[in-house]
């Protein structure tokens, strides 16, 4: 029962893998986001860990997804078109599956932010980050804040993560709204969402930005951390350069 501590992504720490298991602190979270997980799995979704339940610990048990993360190391990974429409299928085909869940009476979600809409148990955080991918499997990790949501405040992020909308060069892949159109495509997103997803892009950054500003003296983590890194001033400048291109992605999606 050797434990093999996991890192990546913003983890505080405390997450380990035990055989195929990985072993996570759980929270006043957790039974709904493992009634969430069954959910997705009942419903053919294999795009998530499934929940085993809480060890002798009292810590939330996961089937362990073999891979690499797709973020840092990995990125360039995604690159192709081919891979870009699978993420983007991949995360459709979550919000179709997660459509007919209906959370437990008692749920308790660990909401960071609050959403735009409320359609849907959304994850949060789809980002490259949080995606294994392998040869054959690829899935989505990190569901602690899955919480009320709807299927564009998730795409909004998945976009900025992935396209990536970001006002670093040294993250930028190539063209930007070329790439979003060939996301919005893949998932699917119809004339009346495109509409709505446009405005919608930096307003989701900004979220994160004024999510951190908050946190910055609590001494919260792993928060506080990011934003002493500069990930609020990162933030930031992705807003301002998301807002300033509007047209641009305007034209990229409904054009």
């Amino acid at each position: 029962m050797t434990e093999i501590p996991l890192g990546g992504g913003n983890v505080s720490g405390g997450v380990v893998r035990i055989g195929d298991t990985v072993r996570r602190p759980a929270g006043p979270w957790t039974a709904a986001v493992h009634a969430l997980l069954g959910h997705l799995h009942a419903a053919g979704f294999d795009g998530a860990p499934r929940p085993l339940g809480l060890d002798q610990l009292g810590r939330e048990v996961l089937t362990f997804i073999p891979g690499t993360m797709a973020w840092p190391d990995n990125f360039h990974l995604l690159d192709p078109d081919g891979r870009l429409r699978r993420v983007a299928r991949l995360i459709r085909d979550f919000h179709d599956a997660v459509t007919g869940f209906r959370p437990p009476p008692d749920a308790r979600w660990q909401a960071l932010i609050p959403a735009e809409g409320t359609s849907i148990i959304a994850h949060h955080d789809l980002a490259p980050w949080n995606l294994v991918i392998s040869s054959r499997h690829w899935a989505f990790i990190d569901w602690d804040t899955a919480a009320p949501g709807s299927r564009l405040w998730d795409v909004a992020y998945a976009l900025h993560g992935f396209v990536p909308l970001s006002a670093n060069p040294a993250y930028q892949r190539g063209d930007p709204a070329r790439r979003m159109r060939l996301f919005a495509d893949a998932y699917g997103l119809d004339q009346a969402q495109r509409q709505q997803l446009v405005p919608m892009l930096a307003r989701r950054a900004k979220a994160m930005h004024d999510f951190l500003a908050g946190h910055a003296t609590t001494g919260i983590e792993p928060w506080t951390r990011l934003w002493q890194h500069g990930h609020g001033r990162a933030w930031r400048a992705d807003t301002d350069y998301i807002a300033n291109r509007e047209d641009t992605w305007h034209h990229a999606l409904l054009d």
